[in-house]
């Protein structure tokens, strides 16, 4: 067995040892409001319930280990002290993990992530129409656990009302854990899924997404793309030039007759194959092609 001693290792290295070795953790879809009322939305895996009387969830946004700032998380619940904590589930994981994106202050989450904002009851900030349970939370005390980067900022937030999906309820009533199809945060790019085991989910840190508000509309308008599509699409830098779209379309020849005799349920369908395989330029090209060359006048 190998020992490590914490102060003889960077934050960074120290950082992926702790997220791999705790884990899976639960993530906390925060929506939070500035002054202004700005929506921001981000996750936090450093999160769980501590309390039931008073109804207690901690969640941690920590201090950026590579530039020691704080995220506006953070500032908003400072200023405006509540939050809702709203939980992922599979079904919005892409989107969710899109909004990790480092987008600039005032720019919307939900917008750039495809999600919907349900105006609260009892708090400023919006809730996830999509998320499977919204709680609403005021927040009762922050505490900074250190100064520099890496460190966390122990968000303590009560409950005052929370919203469940019908569709994850069970008869009696009471939740239903198989429906609701949880996430949980793991080490590097890895992610758990209730009774499914671990996936992967490519980071956009690294890079500022498009987001799912540039998706063009004919596309979304499809309605044949999940949240997860959306979010995957919506994690690139750029959209395809045109010149990479006829590179692509002499590389496929087969293509040329899925425009002309598939339909919209085929093309988009070749489009999700490359996305599960997490060929998101190849994706954007079948769409893109479909546009160009026969635009909605596929069959359907």
């Amino acid at each position: 067995m190998r020992s490590f001693s914490p102060s003889d290792m960077s934050t960074g290295v120290l950082h992926s040892y702790l997220l791999g070795a705790v884990s899976p953790r639960p993530i906390a879809f925060a929506s939070t409001v500035d002054e202004e009322g700005n929506p921001n939305l981000a996750p936090f895996s450093f999160f769980n319930v501590f309390s039931a009387n008073p109804p207690i969830l901690i969640f941690s946004p920590a201090r950026r280990v590579r530039n020691n700032t704080t995220k506006d998380t953070l500032e908003n619940v400072l200023r405006v002290r509540e939050v809702v904590v709203n939980i992922v589930n599979y079904d919005i994981v892409q989107q969710m993990s899109l909004t990790s994106t480092e987008y600039d202050k005032g720019i919307n989450e939900f917008e750039k992530a495809g999600l919907n904002m349900v105006p609260s009851d009892l708090v400023k900030p919006f809730r996830v129409a999509e998320s499977p349970i919204q709680f609403e939370c005021k927040v009762t005390k922050v505490e900074p656990l250190g100064k520099e980067g890496g460190a966390g900022n122990l968000v303590f937030a009560e409950v005052v009302k929370f919203h469940v999906h019908e569709t994850v309820l069970n008869e009696e009533g009471g939740l239903d854990l198989l429906k609701i199809d949880q996430v949980a945060r793991m080490g590097g790019n890895w992610y758990s899924r209730a009774n499914k085991g671990m996936f992967e989910v490519a980071k956009p840190i690294s890079k500022l997404g498009i987001g799912v508000d540039q998706i063009p509309q004919d596309i979304k308008d499809l309605n044949l793309l999940s949240g997860n599509d959306l979010g995957r699409l919506g994690n690139i830098e750029k959209m395809p030039t045109e010149n990479e779209l006829i590179e692509f379309q002499e590389s496929v020849p087969e293509l040329e007759l899925l425009f002309e005799e598939g339909s919209s349920h085929e093309i988009v369908a070749r489009a999700q194959e490359y996305l599960n395989i997490n060929d998101v330029q190849s994706a954007w090209k079948v769409l893109l092609l479909k546009r160009r060359t026969n635009g909605n006048s596929g069959k359907d």
